[in-house]
């Protein structure tokens, strides 16, 4: 019975936690990482910064929007299959009620002069909220020559694709850069097991 209640007041923090961060950030998935990492990391200890800059990697590298997926994952891990649901529900439903209000009852919403001033605001915000979830992450991962490179190599290609309007994908940065680091990881494993032998 304990058990039961336990879980039940877990799957519903989970869901309300999920749903305050849902409602209160815009921006995207990007901005809500450094509120996921403020509440789940810092403030109720559900993983570990380590386990944050893991989490971040693979649910970009996943299909789906990186802040439902880190939800998912965070809910399985707090509570098993129904917390990945109601972490899931949590991130996913105030964006939906709120967009689903603006288009059902309110036309042209952005050129309403107050909302699109708010909206100029917001944006500005959103900027420092991904820097910041950006600076956090790059202050926990382990830092050597060929980790320095691939982000240097990464974010001057990236620059240089937005400065030209080059037609290359994000997604073809990325598996290039996992395709460098795992090749440097198998180098620097066969010359450790070599000397080993040796």
């Amino acid at each position: 019975m304990k058990t039961t209640a336990a879980k039940t007041d877990k799957l519903i923090e989970l869901l309300l936690t999920f749903a305050k961060i849902g409602f209160f950030t815009f921006g995207g998935g990007y901005a809500m990482l450094a509120i996921i990492e403020n509440i789940c990391v810092e403030r109720k200890k559900w993983i570990t910064p380590d386990e944050m800059a893991r989490l971040t990697v693979v649910a970009e590298s996943t299909p789906g929007p990186i802040a439902i997926n880190c939800a998912t994952f965070i809910g399985y891990r707090i509570a098993g299959l129904g917390g990945s649901v109601f972490a899931t529900l949590g991130i996913v439903l105030p964006s939906f009620v709120i967009i689903f209000s603006v288009s059902r009852f309110l036309d042209n919403f952005l050129e309403i002069g107050i909302v699109a001033s708010a909206f100029k605001g917001i944006r500005l915000a959103i900027g420092v909220l991904i820097f910041e979830a950006a600076v956090k992450m790059m202050r926990k991962i382990r830092r050597d020559a060929v980790s320095v490179a691939i982000l240097v190599t990464s974010f001057l290609v990236m620059l240089a694709v937005d400065l030209f309007a080059w037609s290359f994908s994000s997604v073809s940065l990325m598996l290039v850069a996992a395709f460098v680091s795992l090749l440097f990881f198998f180098i620097r494993n066969r010359k450790r097991g070599g000397s080993c032998s040796e």
